[in-house]
């Protein structure tokens, strides 16, 4: 009673308790209903240009958020405006990919990964079914809870597309650009779920490895990132790679061979690393649908079977990309004072 007085006073419904994520679109807290004790998400969203009305990305991700229910895409339960601020108010998740590999002493079981990277195929072909590209399939997007469950997040960059219609013309300036895939680096504007597909398959190595498989610093290192593990674009390999707008103007000057096979065999199951390498495919055509993905011999014979992890105390706290930021720079913070007290105490 006492906090729903307090909820009373204060005009609102939810206390805020921490930061756990930022981006482009604005700032994600945690917090707690101060009726009903339970944990959500509040995503402020970004007002810079009130004059010019709401901003048309945000009704777009409402918009999508409203039309989907499944249970490996993360829910909006309502929106909240407080003190001119407008707020999304989301399922509150415990950690987010990024996040728990991060974790100095997590450890991913084959089985587990399994399970996780199931879940995932099945929120994409969800989406997928229902026109929906995400358009920004990354870790951090990727949340998970400390019973097992995963759920696709972050709609900021997601829309709709036509399935039937070949003619489109979409922006290609999407996807974050360890996880964007060749064709948008190559100016493609005419596109469909292949560009999710592919974020799926840099995520499915990050499983095993830790650390994004593709890491450019700008598009043209991005290209060549991937050329040097996947191999160089050929008519053979990627039938209409010479018809993206700027393949041209960035045309390998050397031929490259795949050396993905070579340098995961050791890390990946036999299927696993199939599967993988179908989803990194360089053509977008040869890429699986999220569909096809969930009935490879990686899930639907080869052992062990996907089994739901269970985090329970083995997980201390929460674990974020953002908060794993934080913590970086309040060590690397602190390395830097360290330094400074022994140059200063070693000195004569």
């Amino acid at each position: 009673m006492a906090k729903k007085r307090q909820a009373e006073r204060t005009g609102s419904v939810y206390e805020r308790k921490a930061q756990v994520g930022e981006g482009t679109y604005g700032k994600v807290y945690k917090a707690v209903n101060a009726i009903t004790n339970e944990m959500v998400a509040l995503k402020r969203i970004r007002m810079e240009s009130e004059r010019d009305g709401f901003p048309i990305t945000a009704l777009r991700e409402i918009k999508l958020l409203q039309s989907v229910r499944h249970e490996n895409v993360v829910s909006l339960l309502e929106m909240m405006v407080e003190k001119s601020s407008v707020y999304m108010v989301f399922d509150y998740m415990d950690h987010d990919l990024s996040g728990i590999l991060t974790h100095p002493n997590f450890v991913l079981e084959q089985a587990h990964v399994k399970h996780l990277f199931k879940q995932l195929l099945s929120g994409l072909n969800y989406l997928h079914k229902r026109g929906i590209l995400h358009r920004d399939i990354k870790g951090s997007n990727i949340l998970l809870n400390n019973d097992g469950q995963l759920k696709i997040a972050d709609f900021g960059l997601a829309r709709f597309y036509n399935k039937h219609k070949s003619n489109v013309d979409y922006t290609n300036r999407v996807i974050t650009l360890w996880y964007r895939p060749p064709e948008l680096l190559l100016g493609a504007t005419a596109y469909g779920p292949g560009v999710d597909v592919w974020g799926a398959g840099c995520l499915m190595v990050e499983f095993y490895t830790r650390r994004a498989i593709f890491q450019g610093q700008d598009e043209m290192q991005q290209l060549e990132a991937i050329y040097n593990i996947m191999g160089t674009p050929n008519k053979e390999i990627y039938s209409d790679v010479d018809q993206l707008p700027w393949y041209e103007l960035v045309k390998p000057t050397e031929e490259k061979e795949s050396k993905f096979i070579s340098l995961y065999e050791k890390i990946m199951s036999p299927c696993g690393l199939e599967l993988a390498s179908k989803l990194l495919s360089l053509d977008p055509k040869k890429r699986p649908s999220a569909e096809e993905a969930l009935a490879d011999p990686y899930f639907a014979e080869e052992k062990p079977e996907p089994v739901r992890p269970s985090w329970s105390g083995d997980l201390i706290g929460e674990w974020h990309e953002y908060e794993s930021k934080q913590r970086r720079k309040k060590e690397k913070q602190l390395n830097k004072e360290q330094e400074k007290v022994t140059e200063t105490t070693e000195k004569p």
